[in-house]
């Protein structure tokens, strides 16, 4: 982190701020991608938007190897990351296993929602980033239901239900939703009082708004997917860009002139079925102007990347 001189913004870089999330690393070849992603520039930065993996370790592993190559690395969590499950190291539930996550991420430099909001002064700046924490209240619901409880009565009728259900404990709260809110109240509270002196990139792993999650190909499933808490945010404070992860649908959307980037790589099965593979280091800023980062970032060794690629590939056909 650069420092400040009191009333002036620090020195501008050539860095790029760029985003990833839904690594999910317990699988090997989205391992492997993860071994691979190598900024472009000495002072890119890497926002990490959630879903690294379920186990404390692997979530570990890494956030540390990307610590290490890139200038900053700002994670949020997803709801993967806050499951408790049997085989994990830890067995902590709820708001302590986050904040053990938050402990692992100051040791390693990374900055959470929990820090002050950095400011980005590379290409596309200067902006201030905004890592948020806020999961999500039911009320993405599905046509036909009024309530929390229409909405899951329909989801399990349907067969689908998130896992959260399950491994995912909102304690002290007592429930998911009431974690959710209070959350939302925290991040409005700091962001009404955040300096509008420069625009804010909203990173968040659930999106902001609900029309993303129109396309769902289980519509039941937007319960799990944000609040409409939210539904203004982007318009309401002075926005650039949001950055958000968990639908496993890359892509960029505008809603009321802001652009929206959903930066997900996703399971396997899902990123392989593309026909058109997108890029697993999106850019944010500066804004793009239709040249993609290469797949996998600007490795310094590209024969690693090509043995990489090769295996994926042959994995593909199995």
């Amino acid at each position: 982190m650069q420092a400040t001189t009191p009333g002036r913004l620090p020195a501008t870089t050539q860095g790029r701020l760029l985003a990833t999330s839904d690594i999910h690393v317990r699988h090997p070849d989205n391992r492997a991608i993860v071994e691979a992603m190598r900024p472009g520039r000495p002072d890119d930065w890497l926002l990490v938007v959630g879903d690294v993996g379920e186990l404390y370790e692997d979530v570990e592993w890494a956030l540390r190897l990307l610590a290490d190559r890139f200038a900053q690395v700002v994670w949020v969590p997803g709801n993967h990351e806050l499951w408790t499950l049997g085989r994990d190291q830890t067995s902590l539930r709820g708001e302590a296993r986050y904040r053990r996550l938050v402990d692992l991420c100051a040791g390693l430099g990374v900055l959470t929602p929990e820090d002050p909001y950095p400011l980005w002064t590379g290409q596309g700046g200067p902006a201030r980033i905004v890592p948020m924490f806020l999961l999500y209240d039911y009320t993405f619901r599905p046509e036909g239901t009024s309530t929390k409880q229409e909405a899951l009565a329909a989801a399990y009728e349907a067969g689908i239900v998130c896992s959260d259900e399950s491994v995912l404990f909102p304690d002290p709260y007592p429930t998911r939703d009431d974690w959710c809110r209070a959350r939302v109240e925290l991040t409005r509270r700091r962001l009404d009082a955040c300096p509008r002196d420069v625009p804010l990139v909203l990173v968040n792993h659930f999106p902001l708004v609900r029309e993303p999650t129109r396309i769902l190909r289980y519509p039941v499933f937007a319960q799990w997917c944000g609040t409409e808490l939210t539904a203004d945010w982007h318009t309401r404070y002075n926005v650039a860009a949001v950055v958000y992860g968990h639908l496993h649908i890359p892509r960029t959307t505008w809603y009321d002139g802001v652009r929206f980037e959903e930066v997900s790589v996703g399971y396997p099965r899902e990123w392989r079925a593309w026909p058109a593979r997108r890029p697993v280091l999106r850019q944010i800023l500066p804004a793009p102007t239709g040249e993609p980062v290469p797949p996998w970032g600007a490795p310094r060794d590209e024969s690693a990347v090509a043995a990489i690629r090769s295996g994926l590939s042959a994995d593909r056909t199995s």
